[in-house]
């Protein structure tokens, strides 16, 4: 009966794991997914407004579904049409490169990777980087004296961190970093979502952790972000990832979504997000307002 039941179980996974997505088979519609973060969904929520707007075209929106791997292969197998990804971490987590601080060079070398290989097409960037950021709280910046990674390494040992998975398995992640800048905590690095790693550090349950620079909690929580004095961290500038597996409905995905390139700034995203985040608005309203005003 127990392997009956651990079938039964097997079976039940895998129906619910392919009920997770929605198939792209439909001429008339797209489906828009996000990865598993605020900024993901408001810029996921982004995309399907702007292409309700200017195409004929329904979306479906699978937002909050994962992390980079996880959205990268729902691309790629047609589960989904598009989502927003990041350069720096395409070049390094996907297509396994090194880590370049050089923009406009690793925008080209994962447009060219990502058509050849994956047939996904690389549309304009959104107009903002949102690089990983290394973080302590205000109050310890200040009394401390404390602006940059090299200053943090002095006292690292005397503190804890807390930092996502995907931070501490990435090429261009903690295991990089601490080799360039030397750091050593009292403990290893403990694994937290990274949603919960802001708050952790707010209320002093850790005391550095590695978030997102765009992110509204920032300012809300009353956290520092810490110079990357020697310029560890590569570019990251975000940009819609269109699937171009010669569906007609790429010309109006791409005419569509080609009119954000440049609209939103590093200030503008982390403003929506603190209007999700730090206000708990509603994300389509949000977007909403953030359009009209773009007059996008």
């Amino acid at each position: 009966m127990a392997g009956w039941h651990r079938l039964l179980l097997h079976v039940v996974f895998l129906f619910t794991v392919a009920g997770t997505f929605t198939s792209c088979d439909s001429e008339h519609t797209v489906v828009i997914g996000s990865k598993n973060f605020t900024e993901q969904i408001i810029l996921g929520e982004l995309l399907a407004q702007q292409i309700e707007a200017r195409t004929d075209l329904r979306v479906k929106r699978q937002f909050n579904l994962g992390g980079t791997f996880v959205c990268h292969q729902a691309l790629v197998s047609m589960k989904i049409d598009a989502y927003v990804e990041y350069t720096g971490t395409a070049l390094t987590a996907i297509l396994h490169g090194s880590p370049s601080s050089d923009p406009e060079a690793v925008f080209g070398t994962v447009q060219e990777a990502y058509r050849s290989r994956f047939n996904v097409e690389w549309l304009p960037p959104l107009g903002f980087t949102n690089t990983f950021a290394i973080m302590i709280r205000t109050e310890e910046a200040e009394r401390l004296g404390i602006r940059t990674l090299s200053q943090l390494a002095k006292q690292a040992p005397q503190w804890h961190a807390a930092f996502g998975y995907e931070f501490l398995e990435r090429a261009d992640g903690f295991t990089g970093l601490a080799k360039t800048y030397g750091l050593r905590f009292a403990e290893p690095p403990r694994v937290m979502d990274l949603a919960l790693t802001y708050q952790a550090l707010a209320d002093r349950v850790v005391d550095v952790i590695a978030g997102d620079s765009t992110n509204g909690l920032i300012i809300a929580l009353g956290l520092t972000v810490l110079e990357d004095d020697r310029h560890y961290f590569p570019a990251y500038q975000a940009a819609p990832v269109v699937s171009a597996k010669g569906d007609a409905r790429l010309s109006t995905l791409r005419a569509a979504l080609s009119a954000l390139a440049g609209a939103v700034t590093d200030h503008d995203m982390r403003r929506l997000n603190y209007e999700v985040d730090g206000k708990r608005r509603d994300i389509a309203k949000v977007v909403k307002e953030f359009r009209q005003e773009k007059r996008l």
